[in-house]
C-alpha cells in the first residue's frame, strides 16, 4: 500500500516537513491489507505472528478493545492462508438475537420451529472451504456453546431440524474484547470450549501502547478523508499533532478516525488544526465503562422484572415471558449479570 504523498505534518522542532514517501518503503513491507497501516513495534509483531499462523488450519483467536483493527487482521490471516480462493465469512455474535443466533450460524430445515416456512443454509454451510469470523465471541449464548464446541471437536455440525451430519470444512477465526477467562472463572463462557479457541491468541494493542503509529496514521486518513471530502488538506500543524499524540483513544484507531474526519469537515484552509475544546467530544468514554453502562442498565431493567413476578423466571407470567426471552436465554443472562431470582423475591 502506497500513501499520498500531498499531505505533509509539520512539526516545530523540525526545520522541514515529514514527507510521507520517506515512510512508505517501511508501510509496504509490513502492510498485509489495505487498512493496516503503522511501522511500530507492537503492530509488526502482530503482523509477524499474522505470518506465522495464515498458512495453518488453527484456530485463531484475536483480543484487543474495540476500534484497535481486529476485522482487518482476521482479513489479512484469509488472504495469506490457502483459502484465500474462498469466502470469509463474517458473524458478529452480538447483533443476532439469542434465539436466532443459532440457526443463523447451522441453518435450519423447514418446518424446523415455528416460522421456518423454509430450509435455510447457515453461516458454517457459506463458509465452506474457506473461513468464518465470529466477531463478539464472548457474546456467544451458553445454549449455542456446546454445538460450536462438537464443530471444533468433530469439525461436523447439524442444521436444525435435521439428522444429517454437514462437514465443517472451514478456518475458524474469533475475536473478541472481552475477557473470556474471566468469563470462564464467573461462569459465563464454557472453559472446555475457551481452550478450543485459545490455541493461538494474537493481541491487538490499543492505539495509545503504540503512539509511534498516529503521525503515519493521522497522514493516512487526513489524506483519504481530504480527497472524499474535497478538500484541499496538504499539511498538519504541530499543535494538531501534539494534541492527538496526547490524547488516550480509548475509542482507538475508530475513534481516531472519526476526530480526523470532523477536523477536516471544519478545516477551511490548507493546513489541518484540531481543537482542543471541541475536538475530542464525545468520546469521552472508553468501550469498558459504555459496557459497563449498558450492563448495568440490563441489571436493573432485569431486576425490576423479577421483583414484579416475585422471583419467577420461567411460566406464562414469568420473567423470561415478560422480557421476550427463552428461559435458558434469561438464565445465562441472571449467571452473566450475577443475578440470583431467590434474592430478588427475598428482596
Amino acid at each position: 500500500m502506497t500513501l499520498p504523498s500531498n499531505v505533509l505534518i509539520r512539526r516545530s522542532r523540525v526545520s522541514q516537513p515529514i514527507h510521507l514517501e520517506r515512510i512508505n518503503a517501511k508501510l509496504r513491507s509490513s502492510c498485509l491489507v489495505p487498512g493496516i497501516v503503522g511501522t511500530s513495534q507492537a503492530l509488526v509483531d502482530v503482523l509477524h505472528q499474522v505470518e506465522l499462523v495464515a498458512p495453518t488450519p488453527t484456530t485463531v483467536l484475536i483480543l484487543g478493545e474495540t476500534g484497535t483493527g481486529k476485522e482487518l487482521i482476521s482479513k489479512a490471516i484469509h488472504a495469506r492462508s490457502p483459502r484465500a480462493g474462498s469466502a470469509l465469512v463474517k458473524v458478529n455474535c452480538s447483533a443476532i438475537p439469542s434465539t436466532l443466533l443459532e440457526s443463523e450460524l447451522f441453518g435450519h430445515e423447514k418446518g424446523a420451529f415455528t416460522g421456518a416456512m423454509s430450509r435455510r443454509i447457515g453461516r458454517f454451510e457459506q463458509a465452506k472451504h474457506g473461513s468464518i469470523l465470529l466477531d463478539e465471541i464472548g457474546e456467544l449464548p451458553l445454549e449455542v456453546q456446546p454445538k460450536l464446541l462438537r464443530l471444533l471437536q468433530e469439525r461436523e455440525y447439524q442444521r436444525l431440524g435435521s439428522n444429517r451430519t454437514e462437514e465443517a470444512d472451514i478456518r475458524l477465526i474469533v475475536a473478541t474484547h472481552r475477557d473470556l477467562h474471566g468469563m470462564c472463572r464467573a461462569g459465563t463462557f464454557r472453559a472446555d470450549l475457551f481452550y478450543r479457541l485459545n490455541v493461538f491468541p494474537i493481541r491487538m494493542p490499543a492505539l495509545r501502547e503504540r503512539r509511534e503509529d498516529i503521525p503515519v496514521l493521522v497522514a493516512h486518513f487526513v489524506a483519504l478523508l481530504a480527497r472524499r471530502l474535497g478538500k484541499d488538506v496538504r499539511t498538519v500543524s504541530s499543535a494538531a499533532l501534539r494534541t492527538l499524540e496526547s490524547h488516550d483513544w480509548p475509542g482507538n484507531v475508530r475513534e481516531l478516525e472519526n476526530v480526523l474526519e470532523r477536523a477536516v469537515i471544519r478545516c477551511t484552509g490548507s493546513e489541518l488544526e484540531v481543537d482542543c475544546g471541541n475536538g475530542f467530544e464525545g468520546y469521552g468514554a472508553s468501550p469498558r465503562e459504555l459496557d459497563q453502562s449498558f450492563e448495568a442498565a440490563t441489571r436493573a431493567h432485569i431486576v425490576s422484572v423479577l421483583k414484579s413476578t416475585k422471583g419467577v423466571v420461567g411460566g406464562p407470567h414469568g420473567a423470561a415471558a415478560r422480557l421476550g426471552l427463552k428461559r435458558s436465554t434469561l438464565n445465562f443472562k441472571l449467571k452473566k449479570l450475577g443475578i440470583e431470582p431467590a434474592e430478588v423475591r427475598a428482596g
